[in-house]
């Protein structure tokens, strides 16, 4: 079976945005932010520093996973930077699927603190990480994860998850490849 579809997952400022971004050139995907398939109720929750409730998360996940299948039915693999730090909310997103792989961007809190810091523009208030850590539940391996540190230039974690995806992804034109 192809993959069709890797999901980056991490806390904020773990790098999901920009590994995914660098890891779909890499492969010639698409990618997707999943903060794009937030509701405004959500961000409007998460410029006021309220951390997202469980109900806030079930339609913003559904939403993502429908572009997972979108994607994956219409022969354009993607990468997909979303949070998904419960178990649950990889289920969703995942739904059973042997096609969708889960990258998780491992880093302590210390090290992501200070990009955080250093972040503007963002709608994720630093002072929610505390939060994001509480919630974490790093993948089981019965998920199948590629778990990388983010203590490591862009290129190098890249290089890290293309060389764990088994086999080897193709790298082609027109997002046609497919890392099996």
């Amino acid at each position: 079976m192809t993959t069709c579809a890797l999901i980056v997952m991490g806390v904020s400022g773990s790098g999901k945005s920009t590994v995914g971004e660098a890891l779909a050139q890499r492969l010639t995907w698409r990618f997707e932010d999943g903060d794009k398939f937030h509701p405004a109720s959500n961000v409007t929750k998460m410029h006021a520093g309220i951390p997202l409730t469980d109900d806030d998360r079930w339609p913003w996940l559904k939403a993502i996973a429908d572009e997972i299948d979108r994607g994956c039915e219409a022969r354009s693999p993607a990468v997909i930077a979303c949070s998904a730090l419960k178990r649950a909310y990889r289920d969703v997103l995942v739904h059973g699927r042997g096609d969708v792989r889960i990258i998780y961007l491992r880093g302590d809190q210390a090290l992501i603190a200070r990009r955080l810091a250093q972040r503007t523009g963002h709608f994720m208030p630093p002072g929610l990480l505390a939060s994001q850590f509480q919630t974490l539940q790093p993948p089981s391996d019965d998920e199948a994860a590629i778990a990388v540190s983010i203590d490591a230039p862009v290129a190098a974690i890249v290089d890290e998850v293309v060389h764990q995806l088994q086999p080897a992804p193709a790298e082609t034109p027109h997002s046609t490849g497919n890392p099996a």
